[in-house]
């Protein structure tokens, strides 16, 4: 995972003064690159120590290693996308349209990218497996979240498994209690902390059901919850009505999910689908 993405997922799990080094340097990455150590935290409201602190909370040994990595991925970055002007830095109002949505395709893109090239991929055949052999899956996501959910509920509708996509809290914690070995609960949080979303993994876990969380905190109470944990890598933009990045990263997810179980049962599949689509034609 880069620095980035790993400075930008901490910042939901760590102590104030060090979330507030995360959103800064999250809000311009340039600023470590330009600042000594005492001048980032004067910048932050914190002391050096707590910028030390912070160095070893996201991996690296210390401020000079921190201004490192993050000099090198950043000219990395620049270059794979020089379209976008001001690459890694948040969108602001003095951004043009071409430079605002160009940063957002930008960090889509690597969204996708560094969500497939770090899957577990262990996690995902044994989050196939769970999902091709299960009776009853259960999906559950608040908010963007739950429109991920909602799309991967589609997907295993169309090649016939009993996919069920739970939209309300109250509704997904009473399904999971009535869980069994054949049940898989799957639940999307990009934070890992929602607390309806813990105690509907809680639930399916008591009542014996398999459970799978797609995240995008690895160090989350989600991801210590769930038997298999994906991870979807995003560096959100804070100028966003609902999830963007993070949804790009969690449909990738879905998307690798879906085809591992359609695979299972290629043949299958490609009928499942197609009759579908006839079935539909009509209302087109």
């Amino acid at each position: 995972m880069s620095i980035q993405t790993t400075i930008a997922s901490a910042a939901e799990t760590l102590p104030p003064s060090l979330a507030r080094i995360a959103r800064t340097i999250t809000d311009d990455p340039s600023i470590v690159v330009d600042s000594t150590i005492t001048e980032i935290a004067a910048t932050c409201a914190t002391s050096v120590a707590s910028v030390v602190r912070f160095c070893r909370a996201v991996g690296v040994g210390g401020y000079a290693a921190l201004r490192m990595a993050l000099a090198t991925e950043l000219g990395r970055e620049s270059a794979q996308f020089p379209a976008s002007a001001g690459f890694g830095a948040e969108i602001s109002a003095a951004d043009t349209l071409r430079e605002a949505t160009a940063k957002v395709a930008s960090l889509e893109l690597l969204a996708i990218e560094e969500t497939v090239a770090n899957l577990d991929y262990d996690a995902l055949s044994a989050a196939v497996d769970a999902i091709d052999s299960a009776d009853r899956i259960l999906l559950f996501g608040i908010g963007a979240s739950g429109l991920v959910a909602a799309d991967l509920g589609h997907k295993l509708l169309r090649i016939g498994h009993a996919a069920i996509v739970l939209s309300d809290a109250h509704e997904a914690s009473a399904a999971a209690s009535l869980g069994a070995k054949k049940t898989v609960a799957i639940g999307i949080s990009h934070s890992g902390t929602t607390r309806e979303m813990l105690h509907f993994l809680r639930t399916a876990r008591a009542a014996a059901a398999a459970t799978v969380g797609i995240t995008g905190a690895p160090a989350s109470p989600l991801a210590a919850e769930v038997d298999q944990v994906l991870i979807a890598h995003a560096r959100e933009p804070r100028l966003r009505a609902g999830a963007m990045v993070s949804r790009i990263a969690q449909l990738a997810v879905v998307d690798c999910l879906f085809i591992g179980v359609a695979q299972r049962r290629h043949a299958h599949s490609i009928h499942a689908l197609q009759r579908t689509s006839d079935a539909t034609a009509p209302l087109r």
